[in-house]
C-alpha cells in the first residue's frame, strides 16, 4: 500500500472550484510551494483558504492570491501582503480574522471530531461581541461585519464558543515522510502544519525526503499517516524570501524602512 504520488499536479487533481483548503506554514518557513503552485496550474476559482498567514506577494498563497483565486481567507495575520490588502479593501476578499492560539485549536478539534470548543481568548473584544470587519463594498463601504458569538460563565470566568474547523482539502510540507503519510517536521514548520494536516478530509502532503516504511521511528513520528491520503516528493529547495525587519527599521528609527 502506498500514498505516493509521482507529481504534484496529479496529487491536487480533485481540488475543483469553491473548495476550502487548510495550508500549512508558519509565516515562510514550512509553506506547502510545490502544492501551491500546482493548485495554480489546476486553475480552481472561488477557493475558501485557512491558513496561519496568506503569505508575501509572489510567495506562498500570494500567488493564488494575485490570480484571484481565493475569495476568502481564515487566518491571524494578514500583513505583509499588498495583493492581499488591495484585494480585501475593494471588496474582492472576505476576511474571516482569528486570534492564533483559537485558529490552531480550531484546527485540532476539527480533526478529533470535536464540534466546538470553549475558550477565553477574545472574551471583551470585537471577536466575542461582533463587528469586526469581514468584506468591504467596492466603494468602501463596510457590507460584511461578523457576529456575536456565545459566551458561558464557567466558575468565575466568561468564555466564548468557538467551532472547529474541518476543510475539504490541506495542503502541508513536511521534512520527511514514507509512503504510509507518517510525517516529521522541522522546527517551526510543525507549528501550524501538523494541524492543518487534521482538518483536512484529504491531506496532501510534499516531503523534503521519502524513506521507506520503517525507517521513521515511532518516536519520531510527529503526525501519523491515518491524517495523510497522499504524499508527493518536494522538488528541489529554493531559497525563500526574506521578509521586512521591522525590529531593526525601529532600532534604526526608520519604520519606513525594510531590510534583507
Amino acid at each position: 500500500m502506498t500514498k505516493v504520488f509521482d507529481r504534484a499536479d496529479e496529487a491536487v487533481f480533485d481540488i475543483g472550484d469553491g473548495a476550502t483548503i487548510a495550508v500549512g506554514g508558519f509565516g515562510l518557513c514550512g509553506v506547502p510551494m510545490d502544492l501551491i503552485r500546482a493548485v495554480l496550474r489546476a486553475g480552481p476559482r472561488d477557493l475558501r483558504v485557512v491558513s496561519n498567514n496568506a503569505g508575501v506577494d509572489d510567495w506562498g498563497l500570494g500567488i493564488l492570491l494575485k490570480e484571484r483565486r481565493i475569495t476568502k481567507m481564515t487566518s491571524s495575520y494578514v500583513g505583509e501582503n499588498r495583493e492581499f490588502a488591495s484585494q480585501y479593501l475593494a471588496g474582492q476578499l472576505e476576511l474571516e480574522l482569528v486570534p492564533q492560539g483559537t485558529l490552531v485549536e480550531r484546527l485540532r478539534a476539527g480533526g478529533s471530531g470535536i464540534p466546538a470548543f470553549y475558550t477565553p481568548t477574545g472574551v471583551g473584544t470585537l471577536v466575542a461581541e461582533g463587528g469586526l470587519v469581514c468584506k468591504y463594498h467596492s466603494d468602501g463601504r463596510v457590507a460584511q461585519i461578523s457576529a456575536p458569538k456565545e459566551t458561558r460563565d464557567f466558575g468565575s470566568g466568561r468564555y466564548l464558543l468557538e467551532e472547529a474547523i474541518a476543510t475539504d482539502f490541506a495542503l502541508v510540507r513536511a521534512k520527511a515522510g514514507d509512503p504510509l503519510g507518517n510525517l516529521v517536521f522541522h522546527g517551526s514548520a510543525r507549528n501550524f502544519n501538523p494541524l492543518c494536516a487534521m482538518a483536512g478530509r484529504t491531506t496532501i502532503a510534499e516531503v523534503e525526503q521519502l524513506v521507506e516504511v520503517g525507517q521513521l521511528e515511532p518516536d519520531q513520528v510527529h503526525l501519523p499517516g491515518i491524517f495523510v491520503q497522499r504524499v508527493v516528493l518536494a522538488s528541489a529547495a529554493e531559497e525563500q524570501p526574506v521578509a521586512p525587519c521591522v525590529g531593526r527599521a525601529i532600532l534604526d528609527g526608520d519604520l519606513g524602512a525594510t531590510y534583507p
